[in-house]
């Protein structure tokens, strides 16, 4: 089947965790988004969104067909006139929200996973996403690299969360965080979504992440039948694109 929709996870596969893409990953995507519909799914907020990929796209007509899905998802905007308009949003209740904040600080604490050396915020409220991330949200690349090689530590924090919150989703998510939304949410709800509201079915469509594994927060959409690739970091990612744009 012809591909007609290129989704992408974002950190560490369009970019190093946190950071803006590289000039020739923005010429990619707008290379790609000129002969499909390009869509990024990450755990990330909006703005991470804004300041990673969206200002940092060459100007061009094309990121018109460019769809964003912050928040693994729960939120989901197109790029109009320079200008980000929502297609829908989901936020948590104030409630979910008390308990999701709760649960991940006890939890992280209980298992020694509180670090007392952080760069930014441990606990997040993204509005429709809880995140926890172990050595803050500005923590350098190679920090975050080296806290959690294997993903023992996040997994086993996400298990202890996931039991108290049964109502809720709970992911592990980048390299050292874990992502808490609504019930059902994850990013196989995100290409869901857009199937839905681009007509394009999911066999059209092609996904490609960094974190396929089972335990990673790509793995929704490799279990739900959506054709992926699977990469290690963006310049793996640029070289898959330099050889998949010409055949599209």
């Amino acid at each position: 089947m012809p591909i007609r929709l290129v989704a992408f996870d974002l950190d560490d596969t369009l970019a190093p965790s946190k950071t803006a893409i590289d000039p020739r990953m923005g010429e990619l995507l707008i290379a790609l988004a000129e002969r499909v519909q390009v869509a990024i799914i990450s755990g990330g907020q909006l703005q991470q969104f804004r300041t990673q990929v969206v200002d940092r796209l060459p100007a061009s007509d094309a990121v018109a067909n460019i769809h964003l899905l912050p928040t693994c998802g729960t939120q989901y905007y197109r790029i109009a006139g320079g200008e980000l308009q929502t297609v829908y949003a989901h936020p948590l209740t104030d409630d979910e929200k008390r308990r999701a904040l709760t649960a991940v600080e006890e939890e992280a604490r209980r298992l020694g996973l509180w670090e007392s050396r952080t760069w930014g915020d441990i606990l997040e409220d993204r509005g429709s996403q809880i995140t926890f991330s172990a050595l803050g949200q500005a923590a350098p690349v190679a920090e975050k690299s080296a806290w959690d090689p294997t993903g023992e530590r996040k997994n086993t924090l996400r298990d202890a969360v996931a039991a108290r919150l049964p109502d809720l989703e709970v992911r592990s998510g980048g390299s050292t965080s874990v992502d808490i939304t609504r019930r059902g949410i994850d990013k196989a709800y995100g290409m869901r979504q857009l199937a839905e509201q681009t007509g394009i079915p999911l066999d059209d469509m092609l996904f490609v992440g960094d974190r396929l594994d089972e335990h990673g927060n790509d793995y929704p959409v490799l279990a739900m039948g959506v054709a992926c690739h699977a990469v290690e970091g963006w310049e793996d990612t640029a070289a898959y694109l330099d050889g998949l744009i010409p055949t599209l």
